[in-house]
């Protein structure tokens, strides 16, 4: 398996990211292929599609042993499902399938060809293994059922940040980060009204309390020179 591109997020950790591709469509990434693969032709037609399929590496999930049970958040992490039952990063290879938006083909004057894609739940620089179309004719399934997952995701939170915080945040990121709180980032099982939680979202520490069906942002504060990554 090569590596044949990069995708450059807003999320450099875990926490904070979407549970599922397309759960937050304002949250955008640049993928930047390899230079191998910079090649023109290989995205010849790839306009015509709206979504991709992106296969990518749990890059920070790797184990060398694996279990055949996991608790997925969804079931409050205190019941096992089989791995093969759940979409948790733990696996025998850690592969990750995400479906995207292609919002367009760029220009990048250092790496050439990239794809801005939206709907991501990737962290910074995961590396992928492969893009796909998505083919409404083949991979939608109307009738398709969900197993333990079938509700879907629980509803969303309201989200309140005061201005004097939001103001920090370039206003091309409000909507990602207002989507990615209401989708509530903490695990499923903490339901602490008093626990401060946080993650670092395009250069900032986000850190924020939940309150019944409220998540109410505490502090933003810009990370240090030092500890910001040039995408």
């Amino acid at each position: 398996m090569k590596i044949i591109a990069r995708i450059h997020t807003d999320f450099p950790e875990k926490f904070g990211l979407p549970r599922q591709s397309g759960l937050v469509k304002a949250l955008e990434g640049l993928i930047v292929f390899e230079p191998e693969y910079r090649v023109a032709e290989a995205l010849r037609g790839i306009n015509g599609f709206s979504h991709l399929w992106l296969l990518w590496g749990f890059s920070r999930s790797q184990r060398d042993s694996w279990s055949p049970t996991v608790r997925p958040p969804r079931l409050g992490g205190d019941r096992r499902m089989g791995v093969f039952a759940t979409r948790s990063p733990f696996r025998p290879n850690p592969i990750g399938l995400s479906c995207v938006k292609l919002q367009e083909v760029v220009h990048h004057p250092e790496w050439g060809l990239c794809l801005r894609v939206s709907g991501i739940d990737l962290m910074d620089q995961s590396p992928l293994y492969d893009i796909k179309p998505y083919l409404p004719y083949a991979d939608c399934i109307p009738d398709a059922t969900g197993g333990f997952a079938e509700d879907g995701p629980p509803p969303l939170l309201q989200v309140e940040i005061p201005s004097k915080w939001l103001m920090l945040i370039p206003a091309s990121h409000h909507q990602a980060l207002q989507d990615v709180l209401a989708q509530d980032p903490r695990p499923a099982y903490q339901e602490d009204p008093e626990r401060v939680y946080g993650f670092v979202f395009a250069g900032f520490n986000v850190r924020f309390r939940v309150e019944g069906s409220t998540a109410r942002v505490c502090e933003i504060t810009p990370l240090s020179s030092s500890n910001r990554e040039t995408p």
